[in-house]
């Protein structure tokens, strides 16, 4: 039997699962050309700035971290501009640096929501078609009477659970990628967080320690990356 002849008896759950699997194709192969291009796994910049820092060249940090394209260089460059600016308290510098590094991680993120929900949408998509198949078998054997064929039920059987397989197959390389993709934007975030940190400490202008009420310990204000 051909894929079109699947497709035709599977019904139009089949066809809009059609759609869903062209859209989670062409997301993943957006976010990888998008996360090669920004080359997230690139970080050997990060200790050559920071030697350059340390020895009071901020303008070869500067020229280093610009070179980069990776959203851990942009968030780093914020971070020095604003460190050797004197007029920026460790206030300011701390929101401007949040600014820039949220903008990074919701352009990293973006469509990936939307690839979460095709991974969950799918398997109940094939099972309503499932349902529905199953349905609309059983009143065919019920307009059958007496004259019953089990054909008429095993047939409307698989053809039911057709929908099932097929949402299955979209959902599961969706959350494959889905979670994989994510875990790359926390990694990225992570790195953001530790080198704004040690370019903000250079600066003495790394992120106040609060003392909360609640418990009585000392913690790091969060308020961006």
């Amino acid at each position: 039997m051909s894929i079109v002849s699947l497709f035709q008896q599977g019904g139009p759950i089949m066809i809009v699962l059609l759609v869903l699997s062209v859209l989670a194709v062409a997301i993943i192969l957006a976010k990888l050309f998008q996360f090669l291009r920004s080359g997230l796994r690139h970080s050997e910049f990060v200790e050559p700035a920071l030697s350059a820092l340390h020895d009071g060249e901020n303008n070869k940090a500067l020229e280093l971290l610009r070179q980069q394209r990776s959203p851990v260089a942009r968030v780093m460059e914020s971070a020095v501009r604003c460190g050797v600016d004197p007029a920026m308290s460790a206030q300011d510098t701390e929101a401007e640096v949040s600014r820039v590094g949220s903008a990074r991680i919701r352009d990293l993120e973006s469509w990936l929501r939307g690839l979460s929900a095709i991974a969950h949408l799918s398997p109940l998509l094939g099972l309503l078609g499932t349902v529905t198949g199953m349905i609309a078998a059983f009143m065919r054997l019920e307009e059958a009477g007496s004259r019953v064929d089990p054909s008429i039920l095993s047939g409307g059987i698989w053809e039911a659970l057709l929908t099932t397989a097929f949402g299955l197959t979209v959902a599961i390389p969706a959350m494959g990628a889905f979670y994989w993709l994510e875990g790359e934007v926390d990694h990225v975030r992570a790195a953001m967080k530790d080198s704004t940190v040690r370019v903000l400490r250079y600066f003495g202008k790394s992120p106040q320690r609060v003392e909360t009420r609640d418990d009585d310990r000392i913690e790091d204000e969060s308020h961006g990356i």
